[in-house]
């Protein structure tokens, strides 16, 4: 079950929170509860079998935790830490990862959704617990409920135990941070069926082809598209999440900040999937030193998180070679070119940083390492250019019709914080205070309507994170 479905739109989220609202608020255990039965279903709705799995989880890190507030003594604490941490990895890799290092010995092994992201999250807790950031959780439900929040388990926004304690043993909400939920909850929607959805057809038919048999022009369309798409589908994913946290008095971190509009690539990682890189960051790079040790020393652990960072999207080459070209671009800046990009105009930083981050989607999305250097190469074959030709290798109903281009406009205006700067020049106005929430009012209305009409005009919704 995905929220850009039907079942999960009008039946599953409605009755969850009427359930969840008739309950008086002070009685927040009985809605950490619902909360928490909701979510077991939601993901058994998926996964019926690895419900089991997310159990075992459960119970093992709530017993870590309870070990690290009984022991005192450091070793002691650390060999708790340790063998938590094993034991998160160990699933995490014996589910994602076990086919790539035997050569697909175990083609029955399914990988759990959301895993990634849940194993994560657990982990952040034993740390905090073991660095003493965190008390001990004792009431395993409320554990339970950490871990398996439906809004955010299957894709994220990764939420740490640090950031969400408070709010698990109380936590309020009023009409306005429900409005705002429903809000963002309903932007996110549109990101995803309206825009996502269009152009991933798109994408979907051209990476389709033989790299080689196409012309540049159809491989940057197909390249364009892919980006606009990942960018729709996991941010308007983490609105969703995110809204629907109002809506429950849950207020999850954000997890993008426009990161298109980034001018290097050191930026684009600060606005791009931000509760990954600030847990890389804190939980790895830290650790290992960051750039407390030295320049090679910092280089190295900045090539041993971006490879974790590609690895940890998927057992294939290609997201391995996807983190490491990110993290080459992290050292190039830092030995010089970032002083470079600030001393030259700022419309070269983008460019440098909108191909950057362009070429590396292809290599995330190609199916093969090879396929994504023959595309590549395509991409930047201008002898054989060729808009007409881009158009005429798209038939049938994936055909790039005026609808599709009008959407990919539309997602590259939206990718820019255009709207927010629009808006805060007619709140500047008088009386503009009224006019923002009455355009807000009348746009959710008219969002939430053409995005229940794409949904139910199509069977076509693919969601890239689902994977993850």
């Amino acid at each position: 079950m995905v929220f850009s479905s039907t079942l999960f739109l009008f039946i599953f989220l409605p009755i969850v929170l009427i359930i969840y609202y008739l309950i008086p608020k002070k009685y927040v255990m009985l809605k950490n509860i619902e909360l928490l039965i909701a979510s077991m279903i939601f993901y058994a709705w998926g996964e019926r079998i690895y419900v089991g799995l997310m159990i075992i989880s459960i119970a093992a890190n709530y017993v870590f935790g309870l070990l690290l507030e009984l022991f005192e003594k450091r070793k002691q604490r650390l060999a708790v830490v340790i063998i938590s941490v094993i034991f998160n990895l160990g699933l995490l890799f014996f589910f994602k990862y076990i086919n790539f290092f035997t050569n697909n010995a175990f083609p029955s092994i399914v990988l759990p959704i959301g895993i990634s992201f849940f194993t994560f999250q657990i982990m952040s807790y034993t740390i905090d617990v073991y660095w003493g950031n965190v008390k001990t959780q004792r009431n395993i439900f409320n554990l339970a409920l950490y871990l398996s929040l439906f809004p955010q388990l299957i894709a994220g926004p990764i939420v740490r135990y640090i950031d969400v304690e408070r709010e698990i043993g109380y936590r309020t909400y009023t009409v306005d941070s429900v409005y705002r939920g429903v809000c963002r909850f309903t932007v996110g929607l549109a990101k995803k069926v309206v825009i996502s959805n269009t152009v991933a057809l798109l994408a979907d038919t051209i990476f389709a082809f033989p790299a080689s048999g196409m012309s540049a022009a159809t491989a940057w369309l197909g390249a364009i598209a892919y980006t606009l798409q990942i960018y729709f589908d996991f941010s308007g994913y983490s609105d969703m999440a995110i809204g629907m946290g109002h809506m429950m008095g849950f207020n999850f971190l954000e997890n993008f900040n426009y990161p298109y509009i980034s001018r290097t690539v050191q930026e684009f990682w600060r606005r791009w999937h931000m509760s990954l890189s600030t847990w890389f960051k804190d939980y790895l790079y830290i650790p290992l030193g960051g750039n407390r040790k030295g320049k090679i020393r910092t280089y190295i652990n900045l090539i041993i998180v971006f490879a974790c960072t590609g690895f940890w999207h998927g057992a294939a080459w290609n997201f391995l070679v996807w983190g490491l070209y990110h993290g080459f671009f992290q050292i190039v800046e830092r030995l010089g070119l970032k002083k470079i990009l600030e001393k030259i105009p700022r419309v070269f930083g983008h460019i440098y940083t909108i191909l950057v981050f362009i070429i590396g989607w292809v290599l995330f999305r190609a199916e093969s390492l090879q396929y994504a250097w023959d595309y590549v190469k395509t991409m930047f074959s201008f002898h054989k250019w060729g808009w007409l030709n881009a158009v005429a290798q798209l038939d049938g109903d994936t055909y790039p019709g005026t609808y599709t281009f009008a959407i990919l406009v539309l997602g590259i205006i939206l990718s820019m914080p255009i709207v927010p700067a629009l808006r805060k020049k007619i709140e500047a106005m008088r009386g503009g205070d009224t006019a923002v929430a009455l355009l807000r009012g009348v746009g959710m209305v008219v969002l939430l309507g053409f995005s229940i009409l794409c949904l139910t005009g199509s069977d076509y919704n693919p969601f890239i994170y689902f994977r993850f």
